[in-house]
């Protein structure tokens, strides 16, 4: 699993290079048979515009949202990309500079205003970034392009054009949500986001989007909060990325990374600051395991608690005999990984880039176990029965029960991360195998599958040649979890065609065909295939 390459020519620099959007799809040279089984679109997001006139984006998570699609038709393949139009996109290409503040990036108010205006303006909400670079999901019948905000921009993915931004606000008590939400068979969405309650208490709620109404109403309209989930400190929500969902259980992970909502509200109206500055660590604090249950909702008042991590990426979660199991793409510690991805750190050269990740946090896959069934008098012994998993939860005498996870993958500096499953197959059961994309020293240079009951790996990799997230299809006639491929897209950017979108065998990430393109195609971080 660990990566075999060192990448003294730096190419990788090119993944953060702004690109033009395209005003008709490309054809591919296809090497390989594409399976005759892919006949939809692969779609990613990320960002593709790194500068506004001489104004630059500082953070990985600044540059304005591109999506990417791959079209699979008779054995044909086919590349297109178009810009978002959000607010912050046209806002910023037509005034030239950038308008909207951003993750790492911050706006400049218009000389013109008054500092009162500047300083309403941020309570009408009108500023927050509407940039949806990091995912794109479904739901009912529509199709939204998302970030980590209030706002959710609804696109046609046939022709990438952008329909309309939707505030979740208008709907349900939240701040914003995650881009990572949990879908069910019948198209029912689940998400989380943090919320101010009442008295200024904070919170973080799930909300659930219903699927494709029979009168054809829009579902979102629909959106319900299901559960809260308490946050540990009045004014400081924890940073949250994704979240657990079993058959019947919801797992909230609840790290020592904070927003200080005060920072927040006052760095934002008056002076220069943007999103980056108002996180802070809570070094005393651990982590703090949530559960509730799902239907109906309902939170369950137990204690549990470990050592300090950082976390964006939850694999999946299942129950197993009394226990909720739940593996997740951790950060030793409790400095926030964000630190570490400022474009001016992603494009540095090898040695600088190697420097960084060897004080960063430390990457590892890790698996808990959470008992239901507790009983007070069991203080300090294992309650955990479960035959194959080393993870323990120790009762302590304060009614705390700690946990100590079971490491399922580690190398130094190599991370596992944006994990993805046979979704359709185990999301939320008892599952075997996990794909990602491999980080080496955060440099995406490799795919990885994990089989998570043995820790065997495998991988694929060739020199300066960085992939992205790999999304598992199956094979409609297969039977095994691993029956599909996954696909990625790869940009290779010393080679004659410097991306392409590489077709792997997911049994064992042999390659089975891929599609090149005349373009560069920048860093993704999430998509879709959609059949």
């Amino acid at each position: 699993m660990v990566s075999r390459f060192e990448h003294p020519a730096g190419s990788y620099k090119k993944i953060f290079e702004t690109c033009e959007e395209l005003s008709e799809p490309l054809p591919t040279t296809v090497t390989g048979r594409i399976p005759s089984f892919l006949k939809g679109s692969l779609l990613r997001l990320g960002p593709g515009l790194f500068e506004v006139g001489d104004e630059p984006f500082y953070h990985l998570f600044d540059g304005q949202a591109i999506m990417h699609k791959f079209d699979f038709k008779n054995g044909q393949v086919t590349y297109f990309r178009k810009y978002i139009r959000t607010d912050a996109y046209v806002r910023a290409i037509t005034e030239k500079r950038v308008v909207i503040t951003e993750f790492g990036t911050c706006a400049y108010p218009d000389p013109c205003k008054n500092i009162f205006s500047r300083f309403f303006s941020y309570f009408k909400g009108v500023e927050v970034t509407d940039n949806c670079l990091v995912n794109v999901y479904p739901v009912g019948e529509d199709f939204y392009a998302v970030t980590e905000t209030n706002y959710i921009t609804k696109v046609n993915t046939e022709t990438l054009e952008t329909l309309k931004k939707v505030d979740m606000c208008d709907y349900v008590n939240i701040n914003g949500v995650t881009a990572h939400p949990h879908i069910e068979k019948d198209g029912t969405v689940y998400n989380i986001g943090n919320c101010m309650g009442k008295g200024a208490s904070l919170a973080y709620n799930i909300v659930k989007i219903p699927p494709t109404q029979k009168d054809k109403s829009d579902p979102i309209e629909r959106s319900k909060v299901v559960v809260q989930f308490p946050s540990a400190e009045r004014f400081k929500p924890s940073y949250v990325h994704s979240f657990g969902m079993s058959e019947n259980y919801f797992v909230f992970v609840e790290t020592p990374v904070k927003i200080n909502l005060l920072k927040f509200l006052s760095a934002w109206s008056i002076r220069g600051s943007n999103y980056m500055d108002c996180f802070e660590s809570n070094e005393t604090q651990g982590t703090l395991f949530h559960i509730a249950k799902k239907d109906p909702g309902e939170y369950i008042n137990m204690k549990f608690k470990g050592a300090a991590i950082g976390l964006f990426h939850h694999i999946n979660t299942y129950e197993d005999q009394g226990y909720i199991v739940f593996d997740l793409c951790s950060w030793k510690g409790f400095e926030f990984v964000y630190n570490y991805l400022w474009l001016a750190n992603l494009r540095a050269n090898w040695d600088e880039v190697k420097k960084a990740a060897m004080i960063a946090p430390q990457p590892e896959v890790r698996r808990y176990v959470i008992p239901l069934d507790i009983h007070k008098e069991e203080q300090g012994k294992n309650l955990i029965s479960l035959p194959y998993t080393t993870a323990t939860a120790t009762m302590h005498s304060d009614g705390t029960i700690w946990l100590e996870p079971e490491v399922l993958f580690s190398g130094p500096r190599q991370a596992f991360e944006f994990p993805q499953i046979h979704y359709k197959m185990c999301g939320g059961k008892n599952y075997t195998y996990a794909y990602a994309l491999g980080l080496n020293h955060f440099i995406p240079d490799r795919i990885c599958k994990l089989n998570v009951r043995t820790k065997e790996t495998w991988v694929w990799q060739e020199p300066d040649s960085y992939p992205s997230e790999p999304l598992f299809v199956q094979n409609p006639e297969g039977v095994d979890e691993d029956d599909g491929v996954l696909l990625t897209i790869v940009a290779a950017p010393g080679s004659q065609r410097p991306a392409y979108m590489l077709i792997l065998n997911a049994k064992d990430l042999s390659e089975v065909a891929r599609a090149e393109v005349d373009c560069n195609i920048p860093v993704t971080f999430h998509g879709m295939y959609k059949p």
